[in-house]
């Protein structure tokens, strides 16, 4: 199976170089300059626990002169999802199956717009990366689930033949028929803490260690899944303490959300696509959400106080 992994940053990079390793023909593609030359010049190290292995597989910093694939993942940033997607249109042919593996909801749709609906997969991850530095990442691949599926639910032969050939390299993936489901359940484990870590700046071990904390997060995941209810999505998570609990399964405690990591950075986070779309789905299905308008509100308020405006302090 050919694959264009389109953002290859630290998941992007355990997830394209775990199926190199396995037998898929792989190009990453990633702005980063230095990332893309260390690949090339030295194939992509992989640390997995103690184990170390260099990957060879070819990297690039955009798509020009490629050939179409069957199958392109998008693991940008969510807010350049639409510009990523136009830029790698010479990988995408009439064949070519276009699936988000990204944090949040509402990259489907985005995609759609580009390529059309009929040509989109949906999917979620629970493989970990930790970029290291120039064509260096840790990997959590080991027993972390891929889940994909057609957006409309069930299976398909293009589907199922996708799973196949991941699950043949070494990317454990399941065919889910209920995949808006498994999107949702995905996203309440990052409603448990993207937004709180990214305005305390704690990483989970603070973040598990106070009680009005854990109470926040429990009210802002139990508003997202009344929300999922309105909307008529069948969720796998029942209680909110389940996904505060699957959050931090396995994890150290100097881990850091993807939205502190962010912030931590000087970058813009993802809040729009996580709890941003709570907020969304809840004002379609007249559902309140107090809790995630002022997590959203919060971080913003941050991003904002970052940069440059008239009248800063």
């Amino acid at each position: 199976m050919k694959v264009c992994i389109v953002g290859a940053g630290a998941l992007g990079s355990t997830i394209g170089g775990t199926l190199a390793a396995g037998g898929c023909d792989v190009c990453l593609i990633d702005s980063h300059g230095a990332h893309v030359d260390a690949i090339n010049r030295s194939g992509l190290r992989i640390l997995e626990g103690d184990r170390e292995r260099t990957v060879a597989v070819g990297a690039r910093t955009s798509a020009e002169g490629l050939t179409p694939v069957d199958l392109v993942i998008v693991l940008v940033k969510s807010f350049h999802t639409e510009a990523a997607v136009v830029a790698a249109a010479p990988a995408i042919g009439p064949e070519t199956l276009v699936m988000s593996l990204q944090n949040g909801l509402g990259h489907e749709d985005i995609i759609a717009g580009v390529v059309g609906r009929g040509r989109v997969l949906a999917g979620k991850t629970y493989v970990g990366g930790v970029f290291l530095g120039p064509g260096h990442v840790r990997s959590g691949v080991a027993g972390k689930e891929t889940v994909i599926g057609e957006l409309d639910g069930g299976s398909s032969e293009r589907v199922e033949r996708i799973a196949a050939a991941m699950n043949a390299a070494g990317l454990l993936t399941i065919v889910s028929p209920n995949i808006m489901g498994t999107m949702w359940d995905k996203l309440l484990i990052n409603v448990a803490g993207g937004a709180l870590t990214a305005i305390t700046r704690l990483t989970y071990g603070g973040l598990y260690s106070l009680p009005v904390l854990e109470e926040c997060a429990l009210a802002a995941i139990a508003e997202a899944m009344a929300v999922a209810r309105a909307g008529g999505v069948q969720l796998s998570i029942t209680d909110p303490r389940d996904a505060w609990d699957k959050a931090s399964a396995g994890l150290p405690p100097e881990f850091k959300t993807s939205m502190l990591q962010s912030l931590s950075k000087g970058e813009a986070t993802e809040v729009d696509f996580i709890h941003g779309s709570v907020v969304r789905w809840g004002a379609r299905c007249g559902v309140p959400t107090p809790v995630n308008s002022t997590l959203v509100a919060c971080v913003k308020g941050i991003e904002y106080a970052a940069t440059d405006y008239p009248g800063k302090a």
